[in-house]
């Protein structure tokens, strides 16, 4: 008998290219999970035809599908719901989670952020505004954070981390070019000690 994969959600805002990092990962037996429906807050997103090709359920949930903030919020859990998420991976997901989504998969929600938190986080902390902060401050080095999502910005335990050097000459451009190759490594790796229960994140939220 096969062994159980981990059920996962995915919320995403654009491209979706650490979706396809864990679909590819998944697909190559790397990563014991399936993606059970990618949630996107934007209807023309490539993250949607990535999951199309792949026959993995999507849903558009936005502003523009729901009038109200506490609507959209019961709409995303009750999707995540439905298609039996376990854990929830924002790849890229642009908007603040909701109390409903958050109570309902406390410390089963799990972030991406492009540099070594706790530093260079916070609101409008993304994109390639880290990177210019990061050379700004002139550290040797950044890279990549997997946490637990709460209700602050990039604020949950860090579960994990990979150091990207910064070299002389670096501009935004190519600092965010690397540090999202090891974005792309590093999130399907996560998950993987997660399924396994290398990563325990019920042991994570109580301590």
């Amino acid at each position: 008998m096969a062994a159980k994969k981990l059920s996962i959600g995915v919320l995403t805002s654009h491209g979706g290219t650490n979706l396809q990092s864990i679909i590819d990962a998944s697909n190559e037996g790397r990563l014991d999970a399936e993606i059970r429906v990618v949630i996107c807050n934007n209807s023309r997103a490539a993250a949607l035809e990535r999951a199309r090709r792949e026959g993995i359920p999507v849903r558009h949930l936005s502003g523009k599908t729901h009038s109200g903030e506490a609507e959209l919020d019961d709409a995303i859990a009750s999707t995540l719901t439905e298609h039996g998420s376990e854990v929830v991976v924002l790849a890229g997901y642009m908007k603040k989670l909701g109390p409903v989504t958050l109570g309902r998969f406390a410390g089963r929600i799990l972030n991406v952020h492009p540099a070594l938190l706790p530093k260079f986080g916070g609101q409008g902390m993304y994109g390639l505004s880290v990177h210019r902060a990061v050379l700004d401050a002139g550290e040797s080095v950044s890279g990549v954070s997997i946490h637990v999502v709460d209700e602050h910005y990039d604020h949950g335990p860090v579960i994990a981390q990979r150091q990207v050097d910064v070299l002389d000459g670096d501009t935004p451009e190519d600092l965010a070019e690397r540090v999202l190759e090891q974005e792309h490594a590093l999130y399907p790796e996560t998950l993987q000690k997660i399924a396994s229960g290398e990563i325990d994140l019920l042991k994570i939220a109580c301590d």
